[in-house]
């Protein structure tokens, strides 16, 4: 199903009738990443899941957008289904959008599970900034053809260095969607746990190499009523890994 928000085309599914729980998927993910949660849950629950600006088969967002721009058109997305309040099953960036979207709203919100929930930022080690600022220069002096063909003969060659800076997920994105990229993995949503009031489960992989267990602790001690579940040899997608007994943690939670 499709529906207009500002002017941007966002795709969904829904399915069941009862309680609300709205799916948010990951980066670089979509609804179809979460099928299988959808699933299992959509014969006791009302399930409604979004493909985000830029994935699945959702229009592209601007590229000013950034965390509170995707939980901005969350909201109205909501408010325009008439979903009042709702339980969040979020993975990933699906949890940066719930972090933001429960304190700003918690009206909103009613019990969340956070899986492998992004939200924090990475302490910065020297290894980051001379890989950042090795970036930067790189790209200042891809811009100057003189300089570029010099350091070409001495065998550097700065297009190739500044073609392939970043991670997987930023190379794998489109020049606008890099935009959006950076300033939301910049946003540290650390000050809003706190802010929190819905019940949450975090559940997380031992082996999460994205967001790690550390990250999970941390937010277990600022969310004011959260527990954490860690599945052990589990990664980043542990409610893939160890599927049964992520729905049946879930299912336990949400009072099924």
């Amino acid at each position: 199903m499709e529906i207009f928000i500002d002017g941007i085309k966002l795709n969904y599914e829904q399915y069941g009738s009862g309680e609300d729980i709205l799916v948010l998927h990951g980066w670089g993910a979509s609804i179809q990443t979460m099928r299988s949660v959808i699933d299992a849950l959509k014969d006791r629950y009302r399930i409604t899941a979004l493909d985000f600006p830029g994935f699945g088969g959702s229009d592209f967002p601007p590229e000013d957008f950034g965390v509170p721009e995707y939980t901005r058109i969350t909201r109205l997305f909501m408010e325009r289904l008439g979903i009042k309040k709702t339980h969040i099953i979020c993975h990933s960036f699906g949890g940066r959008v719930t972090i933001l979207l429960a304190a700003e709203h918690p009206e909103l919100v009613d019990k969340i599970v956070f899986t492998d929930a992004a939200g924090l930022r990475k302490p910065r080690t020297l290894k980051y900034y001379v890989r950042t600022y090795s970036y930067k220069l790189a790209k200042r002096l891809s811009r100057g053809h003189v300089v570029k063909r010099l350091l070409k003969a001495l065998g550097v060659d700065v297009d190739k260095r500044v073609k392939n800076a970043g991670s997987a997920d930023y190379r794998a994105l489109p020049d606008g969607m890099r935009r959006v990229f950076v300033r939301v993995v910049n946003q540290d949503l650390k000050k809003y746990l706190p802010m929190i009031k819905s019940p949450s489960l975090l559940i997380w992989g031992e082996n999460d190499q994205d967001t790690p267990v550390e990250f999970a602790k941390i937010m277990e001690k600022m969310i004011p009523d959260a527990g954490l579940v860690v599945f052990p040899g589990a990664g980043h997608y542990s409610f893939l890994d160890r599927f049964g007994q992520y729905i049946t943690v879930v299912k336990t939670f949400f009072g099924g």
